[in-house]
């Protein structure tokens, strides 16, 4: 019971991270209908910024509110430059451009940054581990879960008790139908991709805590969070968070089932021939 209550909290952490990736994900799509692409890469910039601010001598929260700050307005600048052009002309050149900036925020990184694996100064968090009833919450734990607990609640205030959330959500029903009360929806478009954006960058810097970071850090994380953003229902806030959730526990309970992990799905395939065996539980 105390390794399954381990990895359910392994689980926690690792999917709190995918849920504020969905988030962003599945607001962007709630308002443009379309996939944001280059939302994992903005992970990877947030965690780069972030480590730089750490390097610095900056701390914690520190780091995060620069890292959120500069991936908001690079999130604007992409649906600037990327989106609302095309965006009336059809989905697939929104597709392609998406993409193309997706290439471009890895690439560029690579040639200025090179393809090293860089990992967070130990200053930043010094590992702490503490043990409650027979489970090990490592303070990077504790850390994962309180910044997304208090980056939701503050998602929620904005969606549901502001005049800014209020326009979100009538795009997002329709479009045309807020243009005509009066709703700006373009700027509307922007500070969706503005909120969106910054909570990729606070999940890249977590992400970046707990393992490394590289230009390619964005890929996994961001192809797992959307597939957490279509299992909750994809357009859906509370839904993503779900899934990004049920998604990190689907995964820390599979390896704990000798399972084989497929990366980017999530999908487990069994490699005991008697998983209904009685005896095979009583390991939990």
């Amino acid at each position: 019971m105390q390794d399954l209550l381990q990895q359910l909290l392994n689980g926690l952490s690792q999917g709190s991270i995918y849920a504020l990736i969905a988030v962003g994900y599945t607001m962007i799509y709630g308002i443009i209908q379309l996939i944001n692409f280059a939302h994992g890469d903005v992970i990877m910039v947030g965690a780069y910024v972030a480590l730089g601010a750490a390097l610095m001598g900056f701390g914690f929260i520190p780091c995060l509110v620069i890292a959120m700050l500069t991936c908001a307005i690079l999130g604007v600048v992409i649906e600037r430059v990327a989106y609302r052009r095309v965006r009336p002309v059809s989905r697939l050149a929104a597709l392609t451009s998406a993409i193309g900036v997706s290439l471009f925020l890895e690439y560029i990184m690579m040639y200025f940054l090179g393809a090293d694996i860089r990992s967070f100064p130990p200053e930043i968090l010094a590992e702490r581990t503490y043990t409650l009833g027979g489970v090990i919450i490592t303070n990077k734990d504790l850390l994962v879960l309180g910044t997304t607990l208090v980056l939701v609640i503050v998602l929620q205030f904005i969606i549901y008790r502001t005049r800014t959330g209020k326009a979100m959500r009538a795009v997002s029903f329709d479009g045309q139908a807020a243009q005509l009360m009066g709703v700006n929806v373009n700027y509307t478009v922007a500070i969706t991709f503005f909120i969106g954006s910054a909570m990729a960058a606070a999940a890249g810097m977590l992400y970046g805590i707990c393992f490394n970071v590289q230009p390619l850090m964005g890929l996994m994380p961001g192809l797992k969070a959307f597939i957490a953003a279509v299992l909750g229902g994809i357009g859906s806030v509370p839904g993503a968070m779900l899934g990004g959730i049920l998604l990190g526990m689907t995964e820390a309970l599979g390896r704990r089932l000798r399972r084989f992990h497929v990366p980017g799905c999530g999908c487990l395939y069994h490699s005991d021939p008697y998983p209904f065996d009685p005896a095979y539980w009583t390991a939990w």
